[in-house]
C-alpha cells in the first residue's frame, strides 16, 4: 500500500485550511479550528492502529467524532488557532502517511473498525486496515473538506 491518494487528500484539506477566511458554523456544527483539531485527533488514533498492525498486536479503531469532542476543544485551546492547528495536522498526517508507505501486505491485516460519517458512511465490522485507510482517504477527509468550504462559502 503507497500513501499517494492520501498525501493527494491531505494536500488539499490543508490547502483549504491555508485559505482561511472562515465564517462562524452552523448551530450545532464544527467550526473550522475544531474540524481540523478533529482530524488530528484522529490521525493520532490512526496513527496508533497502523504501528499496531505494523507490530503484529490486536487493535480497535474507533472514530466517533463525539467520543474526542473534548479532546478536539483541548486541542483548539493548546494549538491557539487555526495556523498552529494547520502545522499539527500537517505533522499527523505526514506520520500516518509514511507509516501508510510500510505498510505492504500488512494493509490485509483486520482490524475491528467503528466508523460513523452521519448518514454516508456506518461501519462496525472487521476490515482489512488499508480498507479503513481508503474510507478515511475518499470519504472522511472528502466530508471534512466540504464543510470547511461551507464555512467559507456560507
Amino acid at each position: 500500500m503507497e500513501s499517494g491518494r492520501l498525501r493527494r487528500a491531505y494536500d488539499e484539506v490543508l490547502a483549504e485550511v491555508d485559505a482561511g477566511g472562515f465564517g462562524p458554523p452552523p448551530v450545532g456544527q464544527l467550526s473550522a479550528e475544531q474540524i481540523v483539531a478533529h482530524l488530528a485527533a484522529n490521525d493520532e488514533l490512526m496513527v496508533e492502529a497502523t504501528e499496531a498492525v505494523l507490530a503484529g498486536s490486536p487493535f480497535a479503531y474507533y472514530d466517533l467524532e463525539t467520543i474526542h469532542r473534548p479532546q478536539v476543544d483541548a486541542l483548539v485551546a493548546e494549538h491557539g488557532g487555526l495556523a498552529g492547528l494547520a502545522t499539527l495536522l500537517r505533522a499527523t498526517s505526514q506520520k500516518l502517511c509514511a507509516l501508510t508507505d510500510r505498510l505492504g501486505l500488512a494493509a490485509e491485516t483486520p482490524v475491528e473498525t467503528h466508523l460513523r460519517e452521519g448518514f454516508d458512511l456506518r461501519v462496525d465490522d472487521t476490515l482489512p486496515w488499508g480498507r479503513t485507510l481508503d474510507l478515511h482517504t475518499t470519504v472522511h477527509l472528502p466530508k471534512h473538506l466540504a464543510q470547511l468550504r461551507m464555512l467559507r462559502s456560507g
